[in-house]
Protein backbone atom coordinates (compact mmCIF):
# COMPACT_ATOMS: atom_id res chain seq x y z
CA UNK A 1 0.00 0.00 0.00
CA UNK A 2 1.18 3.50 -0.72
CA UNK A 3 1.06 6.13 2.00
CA UNK A 4 -2.15 7.71 0.68
CA UNK A 5 -3.94 4.37 0.91
CA UNK A 6 -2.60 3.78 4.38
CA UNK A 7 -3.79 7.20 5.49
CA UNK A 8 -7.25 6.43 4.06
CA UNK A 9 -7.28 3.22 6.11
CA UNK A 10 -6.36 5.18 9.26
CA UNK A 11 -9.09 7.76 8.59
CA UNK A 12 -11.63 4.96 8.10
CA UNK A 13 -10.32 3.07 11.15
CA UNK A 14 -10.22 0.05 8.87
CA UNK A 15 -9.56 -2.92 11.16
CA UNK A 16 -9.20 -5.17 8.10
CA UNK A 17 -5.79 -3.51 7.61
CA UNK A 18 -4.61 -4.35 11.12
CA UNK A 19 -1.38 -6.28 10.79
CA UNK A 20 -0.51 -4.91 7.36
CA UNK A 21 1.15 -1.81 8.84
CA UNK A 22 1.20 0.47 11.88
CA UNK A 23 1.12 4.27 12.03
CA UNK A 24 3.02 6.47 14.46
CA UNK A 25 2.20 9.97 15.73
CA UNK A 26 5.20 12.17 16.43
CA UNK A 27 3.29 14.52 18.77
CA UNK A 28 2.40 11.67 21.16
CA UNK A 29 5.31 9.29 20.52
CA UNK A 30 2.80 6.43 20.15
CA UNK A 31 2.13 3.99 17.30
CA UNK A 32 -1.20 2.25 16.59
CA UNK A 33 -3.06 -0.22 14.41
CA UNK A 34 -5.02 1.27 11.47
CA UNK A 35 -8.25 0.31 13.23
CA UNK A 36 -7.43 2.03 16.52
CA UNK A 37 -10.42 3.91 17.94
CA UNK A 38 -8.26 6.69 19.39
CA UNK A 39 -8.66 10.27 18.22
CA UNK A 40 -7.49 10.75 14.63
CA UNK A 41 -4.15 12.62 14.39
CA UNK A 42 -3.18 15.28 11.87
CA UNK A 43 -1.67 13.87 8.68
CA UNK A 44 1.54 15.88 8.96
CA UNK A 45 2.27 14.21 12.31
CA UNK A 46 1.89 10.64 11.00
CA UNK A 47 4.47 8.19 9.66
CA UNK A 48 3.94 4.58 8.61
CA UNK A 49 5.88 1.39 9.35
CA UNK A 50 5.54 -2.17 8.07
CA UNK A 51 5.95 -3.78 11.49
CA UNK A 52 5.91 -2.61 15.12
CA UNK A 53 9.64 -3.25 15.54
CA UNK A 54 10.39 -0.63 12.90
CA UNK A 55 8.23 1.93 14.72
CA UNK A 56 9.91 1.14 18.02
CA UNK A 57 13.34 1.38 16.41
CA UNK A 58 12.32 4.92 15.37
CA UNK A 59 11.56 5.77 19.01
CA UNK A 60 7.79 5.21 19.26
CA UNK A 61 5.98 3.13 21.91
CA UNK A 62 2.88 0.93 21.41
CA UNK A 63 -0.61 2.25 22.04
CA UNK A 64 -2.07 0.77 25.24
CA UNK A 65 -5.54 0.88 23.73
CA UNK A 66 -5.12 -1.10 20.50
CA UNK A 67 -1.96 -3.10 21.40
CA UNK A 68 -0.41 -2.88 17.90
CA UNK A 69 2.59 -4.98 18.96
CA UNK A 70 0.31 -8.07 18.98
CA UNK A 71 0.62 -9.39 15.43
CA UNK A 72 0.28 -13.07 16.23
CA UNK A 73 -3.37 -13.33 15.19
CA UNK A 74 -3.09 -11.18 12.06
CA UNK A 75 -0.17 -12.05 9.75
CA UNK A 76 2.00 -15.08 10.56
CA UNK A 77 5.02 -13.86 8.60
CA UNK A 78 4.96 -10.35 10.01
CA UNK A 79 4.41 -11.78 13.47
CA UNK A 80 7.46 -14.01 12.92
CA UNK A 81 9.58 -11.04 11.78
CA UNK A 82 8.42 -9.05 14.79
CA UNK A 83 9.24 -11.92 17.11
CA UNK A 84 12.69 -12.36 15.53
CA UNK A 85 13.51 -8.65 15.94
CA UNK A 86 12.48 -8.77 19.59
CA UNK A 87 14.50 -11.95 20.07
CA UNK A 88 17.60 -10.18 18.75
CA UNK A 89 16.95 -7.21 21.05
CA UNK A 90 16.47 -9.48 24.08
CA UNK A 91 19.71 -11.30 23.29
CA UNK A 92 21.64 -8.05 23.23
CA UNK A 93 20.04 -6.91 26.49
CA UNK A 94 21.06 -10.18 28.18
CA UNK A 95 24.56 -10.12 26.67
CA UNK A 96 23.66 -13.44 25.03
CA UNK A 97 24.60 -14.79 21.59
CA UNK A 98 22.38 -13.33 18.89
CA UNK A 99 20.35 -16.08 17.16
CA UNK A 100 21.52 -17.05 13.67
CA UNK A 101 19.24 -16.72 10.65
CA UNK A 102 18.67 -20.47 10.50
CA UNK A 103 17.54 -20.58 14.12
CA UNK A 104 15.19 -17.62 13.66
CA UNK A 105 13.67 -19.11 10.52
CA UNK A 106 13.26 -22.58 12.07
CA UNK A 107 11.60 -21.09 15.11
CA UNK A 108 9.19 -19.21 12.86
CA UNK A 109 8.56 -22.27 10.68
CA UNK A 110 9.73 -20.66 7.44
CA UNK A 111 12.44 -21.32 4.86
CA UNK A 112 15.59 -19.36 5.81
CA UNK A 113 15.95 -17.56 2.48
CA UNK A 114 12.27 -16.63 2.37
CA UNK A 115 12.37 -15.46 5.98
CA UNK A 116 15.45 -13.29 5.39
CA UNK A 117 13.72 -11.58 2.44
CA UNK A 118 10.63 -10.93 4.54
CA UNK A 119 12.71 -9.58 7.43
CA UNK A 120 14.66 -7.25 5.14
CA UNK A 121 11.49 -6.09 3.38
CA UNK A 122 9.91 -5.19 6.72
CA UNK A 123 12.90 -3.60 8.50
CA UNK A 124 15.20 -2.61 5.65
CA UNK A 125 18.02 -4.78 7.06
CA UNK A 126 18.87 -8.47 7.20
CA UNK A 127 18.72 -10.07 10.69
CA UNK A 128 22.53 -9.86 10.94
CA UNK A 129 22.61 -6.20 9.85
CA UNK A 130 19.71 -5.44 12.21
CA UNK A 131 21.69 -6.91 15.10
CA UNK A 132 24.78 -4.89 14.10
CA UNK A 133 22.71 -1.70 13.86
CA UNK A 134 21.21 -2.32 17.30
CA UNK A 135 24.66 -3.00 18.78
CA UNK A 136 26.00 0.20 17.23
CA UNK A 137 23.06 2.23 18.58
CA UNK A 138 23.68 0.80 22.06
CA UNK A 139 27.40 1.51 21.72
CA UNK A 140 26.78 5.16 20.81
CA UNK A 141 24.37 5.56 23.72
CA UNK A 142 26.92 4.08 26.11
CA UNK A 143 29.75 6.23 24.80
CA UNK A 144 27.70 9.44 25.01
CA UNK A 145 26.62 8.52 28.55
CA UNK A 146 30.26 8.50 29.64
CA UNK A 147 30.33 4.83 30.58
CA UNK A 148 33.88 4.40 29.33
CA UNK A 149 34.89 2.66 26.13
CA UNK A 150 35.20 -0.85 27.58
CA UNK A 151 31.86 -0.74 29.41
CA UNK A 152 30.12 0.73 26.35
CA UNK A 153 31.62 -1.91 24.05
CA UNK A 154 30.64 -4.88 26.19
CA UNK A 155 27.33 -3.30 27.20
CA UNK A 156 26.39 -3.00 23.53
CA UNK A 157 26.87 -6.73 22.99
CA UNK A 158 30.22 -6.71 21.20
CA UNK A 159 32.40 -9.68 22.10
CA UNK A 160 35.63 -7.70 22.20
CA UNK A 161 36.92 -4.13 21.78
CA UNK A 162 39.05 -5.24 18.81
CA UNK A 163 35.97 -5.88 16.69
CA UNK A 164 34.67 -2.38 17.40
CA UNK A 165 37.99 -0.72 16.58
CA UNK A 166 38.28 -2.71 13.34
CA UNK A 167 34.95 -1.30 12.17
CA UNK A 168 35.13 2.11 13.88
CA UNK A 169 35.52 4.05 10.63
CA UNK A 170 32.36 2.49 9.24
CA UNK A 171 30.18 2.64 12.35
CA UNK A 172 31.40 5.76 14.18
CA UNK A 173 33.57 7.64 11.70
CA UNK A 174 36.39 7.67 14.29
CA UNK A 175 37.69 5.68 17.24
CA UNK A 176 35.22 4.92 20.07
CA UNK A 177 37.18 7.12 22.47
CA UNK A 178 37.14 10.05 20.08
CA UNK A 179 33.41 9.61 19.49
CA UNK A 180 32.75 9.64 23.23
CA UNK A 181 34.69 12.90 23.57
CA UNK A 182 33.02 14.62 20.61
CA UNK A 183 36.05 14.00 18.34
CA UNK A 184 38.46 15.29 20.97
CA UNK A 185 41.99 15.32 19.65
CA UNK A 186 41.04 14.65 16.02
CA UNK A 187 42.99 17.02 13.79
CA UNK A 188 40.72 18.72 11.29
CA UNK A 189 41.73 21.40 8.81
CA UNK A 190 39.30 23.75 7.10
CA UNK A 191 39.41 26.45 4.44
CA UNK A 192 37.12 28.71 2.42
CA UNK A 193 36.73 29.63 -1.24
CA UNK A 194 34.45 31.93 -3.21
CA UNK A 195 31.96 30.65 -5.76
CA UNK A 196 29.02 32.13 -7.61
CA UNK A 197 26.76 30.74 -4.83
CA UNK A 198 28.78 32.43 -2.11
CA UNK A 199 31.31 30.93 0.26
CA UNK A 200 32.09 27.24 0.26
CA UNK A 201 33.93 25.75 3.23
CA UNK A 202 35.56 22.32 3.31
CA UNK A 203 36.94 20.59 6.38
CA UNK A 204 38.89 17.34 6.46
CA UNK A 205 40.70 14.90 8.72
CA UNK A 206 43.75 13.02 7.40
CA UNK A 207 41.28 10.32 6.24
CA UNK A 208 39.00 12.48 4.14
CA UNK A 209 36.51 15.35 3.90
CA UNK A 210 34.19 15.59 6.91
CA UNK A 211 32.24 18.76 6.12
CA UNK A 212 31.22 20.86 3.14
CA UNK A 213 29.23 23.97 4.05
CA UNK A 214 27.78 26.85 2.02
CA UNK A 215 27.14 30.35 3.35
CA UNK A 216 28.04 34.01 3.38
CA UNK A 217 29.99 34.45 6.62
CA UNK A 218 33.30 32.71 7.36
CA UNK A 219 32.91 33.15 11.12
CA UNK A 220 29.47 31.58 11.14
CA UNK A 221 30.59 28.61 9.05
CA UNK A 222 33.56 28.08 11.36
CA UNK A 223 31.22 28.15 14.37
CA UNK A 224 28.97 25.57 12.71
CA UNK A 225 32.01 23.32 12.31
CA UNK A 226 32.92 23.72 15.99
CA UNK A 227 29.36 22.75 16.96
CA UNK A 228 29.39 19.67 14.73
CA UNK A 229 32.83 18.54 15.98
CA UNK A 230 33.12 20.08 19.46
CA UNK A 231 36.29 18.27 20.49
CA UNK A 232 38.25 18.40 17.23
CA UNK A 233 41.49 20.37 16.92
CA UNK A 234 40.57 22.80 14.14
CA UNK A 235 43.10 24.65 12.00
CA UNK A 236 42.60 26.81 8.93
CA UNK A 237 44.72 25.42 6.09
CA UNK A 238 44.05 26.60 2.56
CA UNK A 239 46.98 24.70 1.03
CA UNK A 240 45.95 21.34 2.47
CA UNK A 241 42.41 21.68 1.12
CA UNK A 242 43.26 23.29 -2.21
CA UNK A 243 42.40 20.17 -4.22
CA UNK A 244 39.02 19.64 -2.58
CA UNK A 245 38.05 23.32 -2.84
CA UNK A 246 39.11 23.40 -6.49
CA UNK A 247 36.70 20.55 -7.25
CA UNK A 248 33.86 22.13 -5.29
CA UNK A 249 34.25 25.57 -6.86
CA UNK A 250 34.57 24.10 -10.36
CA UNK A 251 31.31 22.24 -9.82
CA UNK A 252 29.52 25.32 -8.44
CA UNK A 253 30.78 27.47 -11.31
CA UNK A 254 29.71 24.89 -13.94
CA UNK A 255 33.30 24.15 -14.90
CA UNK A 256 33.60 20.66 -13.48
CA UNK A 257 31.72 17.43 -12.75
CA UNK A 258 30.10 16.45 -9.49
CA UNK A 259 32.82 16.49 -6.77
CA UNK A 260 34.38 13.10 -6.08
CA UNK A 261 36.09 13.41 -2.71
CA UNK A 262 37.39 10.91 -0.14
CA UNK A 263 34.99 11.18 2.81
CA UNK A 264 35.35 10.75 6.56
CA UNK A 265 31.85 11.17 8.00
CA UNK A 266 29.86 9.79 10.93
CA UNK A 267 26.60 8.05 10.05
CA UNK A 268 24.18 5.39 11.15
CA UNK A 269 23.76 2.38 8.87
CA UNK A 270 20.49 3.82 7.53
CA UNK A 271 21.90 7.31 6.96
CA UNK A 272 24.81 5.88 4.99
CA UNK A 273 22.43 3.83 2.83
CA UNK A 274 20.44 7.00 2.08
CA UNK A 275 23.58 8.94 1.22
CA UNK A 276 24.79 6.18 -1.08
CA UNK A 277 21.42 6.26 -2.85
CA UNK A 278 21.69 10.03 -3.27
CA UNK A 279 25.09 9.60 -4.93
CA UNK A 280 23.45 7.30 -7.48
CA UNK A 281 21.07 10.03 -8.71
CA UNK A 282 22.48 11.21 -12.06
CA UNK A 283 23.76 14.77 -12.47
CA UNK A 284 20.89 17.00 -13.63
CA UNK A 285 18.15 14.71 -12.31
CA UNK A 286 16.11 14.55 -9.10
CA UNK A 287 14.27 11.91 -7.11
CA UNK A 288 11.52 12.33 -4.56
CA UNK A 289 12.14 11.29 -0.97
CA UNK A 290 9.65 8.47 -1.58
CA UNK A 291 11.59 7.31 -4.64
CA UNK A 292 14.82 7.25 -2.62
CA UNK A 293 13.00 5.20 0.01
CA UNK A 294 11.91 2.80 -2.75
CA UNK A 295 15.54 2.51 -3.88
CA UNK A 296 16.34 1.30 -0.36
CA UNK A 297 13.49 -1.20 -0.35
CA UNK A 298 11.73 0.88 2.33
CA UNK A 299 8.75 2.49 0.58
CA UNK A 300 7.31 3.92 3.81
CA UNK A 301 10.55 5.54 4.95
CA UNK A 302 10.32 8.83 3.02
CA UNK A 303 10.32 10.91 6.22
CA UNK A 304 13.38 9.06 7.51
CA UNK A 305 15.05 9.70 4.15
CA UNK A 306 14.29 13.40 4.57
CA UNK A 307 15.86 13.40 8.04
CA UNK A 308 18.98 11.66 6.70
CA UNK A 309 19.24 14.31 3.98
CA UNK A 310 19.02 17.03 6.61
CA UNK A 311 21.88 15.45 8.57
CA UNK A 312 24.22 15.23 5.59
CA UNK A 313 27.42 17.07 6.63
CA UNK A 314 29.07 17.04 3.20
CA UNK A 315 26.69 18.86 0.88
CA UNK A 316 27.59 18.73 -2.84
CA UNK A 317 29.84 15.68 -2.27
CA UNK A 318 26.68 13.83 -1.22
CA UNK A 319 24.06 15.59 -3.40
CA UNK A 320 21.11 15.81 -1.03
CA UNK A 321 19.84 18.77 -3.06
CA UNK A 322 18.65 16.23 -5.67
CA UNK A 323 16.00 14.92 -3.26
CA UNK A 324 12.69 16.77 -3.58
CA UNK A 325 9.05 16.42 -2.56
CA UNK A 326 6.69 14.01 -4.31
CA UNK A 327 4.88 17.01 -5.85
CA UNK A 328 8.13 18.35 -7.31
CA UNK A 329 8.38 21.08 -4.68
CA UNK A 330 11.52 21.84 -2.73
CA UNK A 331 11.71 20.85 0.91
CA UNK A 332 14.17 21.92 3.59
CA UNK A 333 17.81 22.44 2.69
CA UNK A 334 20.44 23.33 5.25
CA UNK A 335 21.92 26.07 3.09
CA UNK A 336 18.60 27.58 1.99
CA UNK A 337 16.01 26.73 -0.63
CA UNK A 338 17.35 29.45 -2.96
CA UNK A 339 20.70 27.68 -3.12
CA UNK A 340 18.97 24.32 -3.58
CA UNK A 341 17.00 25.70 -6.53
CA UNK A 342 20.11 27.32 -7.97
CA UNK A 343 22.00 24.01 -7.79
CA UNK A 344 19.21 22.15 -9.55
CA UNK A 345 18.86 24.85 -12.22
CA UNK A 346 22.62 24.84 -12.80
CA UNK A 347 22.72 21.06 -13.27
CA UNK A 348 19.72 21.05 -15.62
CA UNK A 349 21.16 23.90 -17.67
CA UNK A 350 24.53 22.14 -17.93
CA UNK A 351 22.94 18.87 -19.06
CA UNK A 352 20.52 20.64 -21.39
Amino acid sequence: MIEAQRWDAVCARDSHQDGTFVFAVKTTGVYCRPGCAARRPKRENVSFYDVPAAAERAGFRPCKRCRPERLDLVDPMKAAVEDAARSIDRSLERDATVPELGHLADRAGFNAQHFQKAFKRALGLSPRDYADARRTARLKTGLRAGNGVADAVYGAGFGSPSRVYERADQTLGMSPGAYARGATGIAMNYAFAESHLGLVMAAATPKGVSAVYLGDDTARLARDLEIEYPGAVLSEDRDGLEGALKQLVAYLDQKGPNPSLPLDVRATAFQWRVWQALMQIPYGETRSYAQVAEMLGKPTASRAVGRACGLNPVGLAIPCHRAIGADGGLRGYRWGLERKQALLDMERDTVG
